[in-house]
């Protein structure tokens, strides 16, 4: 019966140790980081979910190496990420990176990607719609 008292407390504070890495991007393996980003991504605030997930495509397009990537982005919160993909957006611009140079800043790459994915999905209204007989009652006649 004395037992069960410290049973209890050891499973609340491991229970209380877990939850305290909810915003921590878990790298064990490829596969647990990529699960780890999009849990957390979808935790985040609208207003830094694009820039989370550019960094951290960033920060695994800049390390070749599995081992070295996992090693990289393990432990690490969203705002360590997102300082992380400043950092080599800055390297890349300064290097000459043909992408980057269209961008005066980061804020302005952000929110060229911002817009972008608010249309994502989103249909064309512009698209000129043609009347012939396919398009108007959704059957084509052959003749025969």
């Amino acid at each position: 019966m004395k037992k069960l008292p410290l049973i209890v407390l050891a499973l609340s504070c491991a229970m209380l140790t877990a939850c305290g890495n909810g915003q921590k991007i878990n790298a064990h393996s490829e596969k647990t980081a990529y699960k780890s980003v999009k849990m957390i991504k979808n935790r985040l605030p609208e207003d830094i979910r694009t820039e989370y997930e550019m960094s951290f495509w960033m920060v695994r397009d800049a390390k070749k190496s599995d081992d070295e990537f996992l090693n990289t982005v393990d432990n690490k919160t969203p705002q360590e990420i997102i300082v992380m993909g400043k950092e080599i957006y800055q390297q890349r611009k300064e290097a000459g990176f043909a992408e980057y140079q269209q961008y005066k800043t980061w804020e302005e790459m952000m929110a060229k990607y911002d817009r972008e994915r608010m249309h994502q999905g989103k249909p064309k209204t512009d698209v000129k719609q043609t009347d012939d007989a396919r398009t108007s009652n959704r059957e084509v006649i052959y003749s025969m």
